[in-house]
């Protein structure tokens, strides 16, 4: 079989000091994003009282780019529906717009579970500013200017202590955020700083089509964006890598080398193994899986497979131990030829959905699905149904041909192939 050999772009977002909206811009005008690109498609959003301009900082000794907005209007609060009807008549090119109302979308979703109002009742107050309208289409117009295909993302790191927002002061992270990052792996930071924002969280949130080391790559370029303030022993500053990989199956007789960790269990519990899964998967394995086996004696067990990048063998060797409390861990080296994929949003009812295209196919992605069944009460069939055919409207004029794979879209990269 034969493809095309074209590459995707992938942009990886490293928050080892949390993420925020101005820091996503930053990042991406500092990998490479030309200003006056993001300006122009920025100015097609039908409003003014903004400007954006671009200041180089130092954070912890890291030269960096802050994305700094400018407001003279005082207009800060605006509904979910306001926003989109913004977004949706600016005439922005596709990905940008549908990468924009993802954003938006999820932050909507969440705050009216917070505030208990349906999502296109919310009334944004700080995410509804000038700022953040820059900051999330200003983020989703770099990402187009520098060609990315798909985002990742590396665990996210968030402060301590309390914050204080238009609701008055919160617990640190902000309720929004914990609810955005659900599912994504996290840590804190003993730090009286909110390091990740909510507008930072939702760009994670809705773009990101995985989270874990840095990806396998050519690295093309990296970018810093500074965050407002210095703190004292850490950089407060997000990073972007941006690079490419090749198209999926192999262009030459190699693949892409890869490990495969397995242990035997018979005293584990379906809770320990669910766990184990969760938590190798959450530390950057490619994919995990479970199968039962007969072991000595006649007893029942199961074997725990990890299929993984060898530079994370001591690692999820290690979190194997940890978490199945197995006496050994056993490895094979092997090779995987990943097929060409992209993992992108599409609206259904106002609710975000992801998309999996590949392979002469495409499948929403069930956990969205899911979702936004119980949030509308429409059937998990209808709401699937809808999203792809949402998937085929938005690409159906752009066909981009994929030798023996008609996929109708540019190949990249999406979730980790087995």
């Amino acid at each position: 079989m034969t493809v095309s050999t074209s590459s995707h772009n992938i942009a990886w977002f490293h928050c080892f000091s949390g993420i925020a909206g101005d820091m996503a811009l930053g990042s991406l005008i500092d990998a490479g994003a030309d200003v006056e690109e993001v300006r122009q498609l920025l100015r097609r959003v039908p409003f003014g009282g903004w400007e954006l301009h671009t200041e180089p900082v130092l954070r912890g000794g890291i030269s960096c780019t802050r994305a700094v907005v400018s407001i003279s209007d005082d207009v800060v609060v605006r509904t979910h529906a306001n926003i989109v009807e913004l977004v949706r008549g600016a005439q922005l090119p596709q990905r940008v717009e549908t990468r924009a109302l993802a954003v938006f979308a999820v932050l909507a979703e969440v705050e009216g579970r917070l505030h208990r109002r349906p999502a296109g009742q919310v009334h944004f107050h700080e995410v509804g500013g000038h700022d953040a309208i820059v900051d999330v289409v200003g983020t989703a117009s770099a990402l187009e200017v520098l060609g990315i295909d798909e985002v990742r993302a590396s665990a996210v790191a968030t402060g301590a202590g309390m914050v204080r927002t238009a609701h008055g002061l919160l617990p640190n992270p902000a309720p929004a955020v914990v609810r955005l990052l659900e599912g994504v792996p996290t840590y804190g930071r003993d730090v009286p700083v909110e390091l990740t924002t909510p507008t930072g969280a939702a760009i994670l949130a809705a773009l990101s089509a995985s989270f874990g080391p840095m990806p396998a790559m050519e690295i093309g370029g990296t970018g810093f964006g500074a965050g407002s303030r210095d703190i004292d022993d850490l950089p407060n500053c997000t990073q972007v890598v941006i690079g490419t990989t090749g198209p999926g199956p192999a262009t030459g007789p190699n693949g892409q080398p890869v490990l495969v960790l397995e242990a035997n269990l018979d005293d584990a519990t379906g809770e320990q193994l669910a766990h184990a899964l969760r938590a190798l998967l959450d530390a950057g394995a490619h994919d995990a899986w479970i199968t039962p086996v007969v072991m000595k004696k006649g007893r029942p067990g199961h074997t725990i497979h990890v299929l993984a990048d060898p530079s994370l063998s001591e690692t999820l060797r290690d979190l194997l131990r940890i978490t199945t409390g197995t006496f050994g861990v056993r490895a094979f080296s092997g090779e995987r030829w990943p097929a060409a994929r992209t993992i992108s949003p599409v609206d259904v009812a106002g609710h975000p959905v992801h998309v999996k295209a590949g392979g002469g196919r495409i499948k929403a992605e069930f956990d969205d699905v899911a979702r936004v069944s119980a949030e509308t009460g429409m059937a998990v069939a209808e709401v699937a149904s809808r999203a792809e055919q949402a998937w085929r409207e938005r690409v159906g004029a752009q066909p981009v041909e994929t030798e023996g794979h008609p996929t109708g879209i540019h190949p990249s990269g999406g979730s980790e192939p087995a």
